[in-house]
């Protein structure tokens, strides 16, 4: 008795892979085939053939691997194809460099100005600004151009007793000037005149900068240092323009130990010393030729006074000559972008400088950029001009001094020399 549901014949008991007539295996003839968007319909005449106009709208793939036809038969079509693993990989595209460059350029462009912009507020953040010009009364006209009035004190402040020792500072209470300079900056190039700290010059009246009492002049004349000892900076800058005539932009102030810790951190200074010299007062104790001082060495070598014939005259050209070798060596791109340089010089720099309150680190950093440009030879370097001395003062020659600050006032070449 047939019992197949369709009417179809064959021995029910057939199996899968034993050759029997059936062309399909059992699961394929059990399941119905479904076509696709509609009704499943049974095929008829199986076993006859699959030409005879049937479309199961399905690919007449092979059923678990086997080829078509398998098995005796004619090509089993219209079979549940399961689905099969795995796939083709999809279409390969080239990589966009051109958008990957930019976008990496933007991302640098970015963290730089992040960067910039926090080094810039946290060196701002510790210029000491202690200096109020605006006590300073009585002022010349302003010219042409910038200036700078720098100021190295012997100050010892944050020195223990044994980095005394070592720098050879002594142990004097209070701080006094130990150099003066006046930096010009103009379209001219830069000028940076020395004026030592044993000028002959005439006190002028002065608001007293903690008093805020008013001090008519006596025309009392002293050493200069004697007015920062007096009443600190405001009355030295009142002095020195009252006996130049030349207008004071900014005051920058650095004490010894300032001074030493740049040097180091830098990883000192490399000079060339023409002549051997010691100084036992300073600790200098130097060969000729080129060297490379630390910040212990270059304190004795800008400070010793006594080792030379002209005394203070020599020593404010060796303090030109070291300034300018510092700020040349310092404006390099090997230190400035470098972090593990710059930020402990800056560090070691900027936490003991004293300075207007005007000043910008914008300001500082021309006025630095100045000063190497004293070294790269666009600038001039001297000393005050000097006309002879009186008490052991010296005395300044008021034409040269006059026709020196007129040029620098109208930003014109300097052609005034010291000699």
């Amino acid at each position: 008795m047939n019992d197949w549901p369709d009417g179809r014949t064959g021995d029910r008991n057939d199996r899968y892979g034993r050759g029997s007539g059936g062309t399909q295996p059992e699961g394929a003839r059990v399941m119905p085939h479904v076509q696709r968007g509609g009704v499943p319909q049974q095929a008829q005449g199986r076993g006859q053939g699959q030409g005879a106009g049937y479309d199961s709208g399905y690919n007449t793939g092979q059923v678990y691997g086997s080829p078509a036809g398998a098995g005796g038969g004619q090509g089993g079509g219209g079979g549940y194809i399961p689905p099969q693993p795995g796939g083709a990989p999809g279409p390969r595209y080239a990589p966009d460099w051109g958008r990957r460059i930019k976008i990496g350029a933007l991302v640098l462009v970015v963290a730089l100005l992040v960067t910039s912009i926090g080094t810039y507020f946290w060196a701002d953040g510790k210029l000491k600004r202690e200096v109020d010009l605006s006590k300073v009364i009585e002022r010349p006209s302003q010219g042409d151009g910038t200036n700078y009035l720098i100021v190295g004190s012997d100050s010892r402040e944050g020195m223990s007793d044994e980095d005394k020792k070592k720098l050879h500072t002594g142990s004097a209470e209070g701080k006094r000037t130990d150099s003066m300079m006046i930096l010009h900056d103009g379209s001219n190039g830069p000028t940076l005149i020395s004026l030592p700290r044993d000028s002959n010059v005439t006190i002028p009246s002065f608001v007293g900068s903690e008093s805020g009492k008013e001090y008519p002049s006596t025309g009392r004349q002293t050493k200069l240092n004697a007015a920062y000892a007096e009443d600190g900076p405001e009355l030295l800058v009142r002095t020195v323009e009252f006996n130049t005539g030349l207008y004071i932009d900014h005051y920058v102030e650095i004490g010894f130990a300032g001074f030493a810790n740049i040097v180091d951190a830098i990883g000192g200074v490399e000079m060339d010393i023409p002549k051997a010299f010691k100084d036992k007062k300073s600790g200098a104790d130097f060969q000729a030729g080129k060297q490379t001082l630390d910040g212990e060495q270059a304190l004795a070598f800008v400070r010793t006074r006594y080792a030379f014939a002209a005394s203070d005259l020599d020593r404010t050209k060796n303090q030109q000559k070291f300034l300018a070798a510092l700020a040349s060596q310092t404006a390099t791109p090997g230190k400035i972008l470098n972090p593990f340089k710059l930020y402990p010089t800056m560090s070691a720099g900027l936490d003991t400088l004293i300075v207007d309150k005007d000043m910008s680190l914008w300001s500082l950093g021309q006025m630095f950029f100045a000063m190497k440009g004293i070294t790269g030879g666009d600038g001039v370097s001297m000393n005050m001009p000097i006309s002879g001395s009186v008490g052991g003062n010296l005395v300044w020659d008021k034409t040269k001094v006059k026709e020196l600050v007129n040029q620098l006032n109208n930003d014109e070449k300097v052609t005034v020399t010291s000699d």
